[in-house]
């Protein structure tokens, strides 16, 4: 389909998996309208890490300049004890990841992220509706009509669903239950490394892990900050949906409980918290979850995932790059095209899910497993810390 053939599509959604889908489709010459619900784009102070499989994927996008200029490339990643301290493994990044898979690894603040993909999807063309809640949609004889809250709708040849975890498309497409509360709260800080005292200053990815915790810190903004990630299990607040919360330090540290002094002096290092209560689902399990007729789902909306693999942006970048091909150059019609979308993404974005998960109890583990884990940490370290399947797999670059 040339792109004379093209007609629009409308993305619904625009977070960093609606930015990216539109990024992709326009610079392949897709038609496209994204519509968001809010006035103004915006994300919440939080860092993002993006395997080589990712950053692979921006720079074939002619963005990798752009990240050079405001994300850290972290030298390694340390896996520390959370109660004792002690270095557990480390897997070199840098260079090493660039010779290995050919592309860095990346941590940056969500908001430049989100910053870059918009300017991107401007310059490619897309056309960006803010205070644009979509609604639905009805199919048509030839397309897609998409109602907003405004009483006015929108044809289109194909709707993608990037809505987030609380998906309203999800849930006219499957009509499934709303994501599950994973029993984990989020506790998330950026501080300036110029506010820290030297010894708590750091460049790389340091990840602590203890008994129902986990702790992670990275630099963001050329390192100029730090960004922490506290999780711990604790109950469901009464704000569903109102996932980002003020964070208070001491119901933090009582939901730690002990740990090492170097981990509790960083952890106090910190003036002010936000709380997010996590969500996801169960992986998925078909094609059918990710696509069906002329609509299909990305990101979130089609497989929100815990963080313990960091690739919740990363497969939804995955799943713009994987649209954009299928879209400009499969085989078929419209809605053919989106089964293969669906078909090449679901399997991956499932296996994700579930190593995400694995990755929790892991993390998180008590007694005996947790002797376990740093014994193998320390016996195999970097054979057991790099993933090659996840950052030398994923979307293929070029047509």
């Amino acid at each position: 389909m040339t792109s004379q053939e093209h007609k629009q599509v409308v993305i619904a959604g625009g977070g960093i998996g609606g930015l990216a889908a539109a990024v992709a489709c326009a610079q392949q010459g897709v038609p496209v309208q994204l519509l968001e619900r809010a006035p103004q784009l915006s994300e919440e102070g939080a860092g993002i890490q993006l395997g080589p499989n990712v950053t692979r994927i921006l720079q074939a996008w002619g963005l990798g300049t752009a990240l050079s200029q405001m994300a850290a490339f972290p030298g390694q990643l340390q896996a520390r004890d959370a109660q004792t301290g002690q270095a557990l493994g480390t897997l070199t990044l840098g260079a090493r990841a660039q010779a290995l898979y050919g592309a860095p690894y990346a941590t940056l603040h969500r908001a430049d992220l989100q910053s870059l993909l918009h300017d991107a999807a401007l310059a490619a063309g897309v056309q960006v509706l803010l205070g644009q809640k979509v609604l639905g949609w009805r199919e048509t004889a030839d397309g897609v009509e998409v109602s907003t809250a405004d009483d006015a709708s929108v044809k289109a040849d194909a709707l993608i669903g990037a809505d987030g975890v609380w998906s309203a498309l999800r849930q006219q497409l499957l009509g499934d239950a709303p994501a599950r509360f994973t029993g984990h709260l989020a506790y998330r800080a950026l501080v300036a490394q110029a506010d820290l005292p030297a010894h708590l200053r750091s460049n790389q990815v340091t990840v602590w892990m203890g008994p129902r915790l986990h702790v992670v810190h990275y630099p963001v903004r050329g390192g100029q900050w730090l960004n922490l990630v506290a999780i711990v299990h604790g109950d469901k607040p009464d704000q569903d949906q109102d996932w980002d919360q003020v964070g208070h330090t001491e119901a933090l540290m009582q939901a730690m409980g002990a740990v090492g002094r170097d981990l509790h002096e960083r952890l106090a290092s910190v003036p002010a918290w936000r709380q997010w209560a996590l969500h996801d689902r169960e992986p998925l399990n078909g094609a059918k979850q990710m696509a069906q007729g002329r609509v299909a789902l990305l990101g979130d909306a089609a497989h929100p995932m815990r963080p313990y693999l960091a690739q919740g942006a990363g497969m939804a970048i995955e799943d713009a790059q994987v649209l954009a091909q299928c879209l400009a150059h499969g085989a078929g019609s419209v809605s053919a095209r989106l089964q293969t979308y669906a078909e090449q993404r679901w399997a991956r974005n499932a296996r994700v899910q579930a190593r995400a998960i694995r990755n929790g109890r892991i993390f998180h583990a008590t007694g005996p497993v947790a002797w376990g884990r740093n014994l193998s940490m320390r016996l195999l370290g970097e054979r057991l810390m790099d993933v090659p399947w996840l950052y030398a797999g994923g979307a293929p670059i070029g047509r």
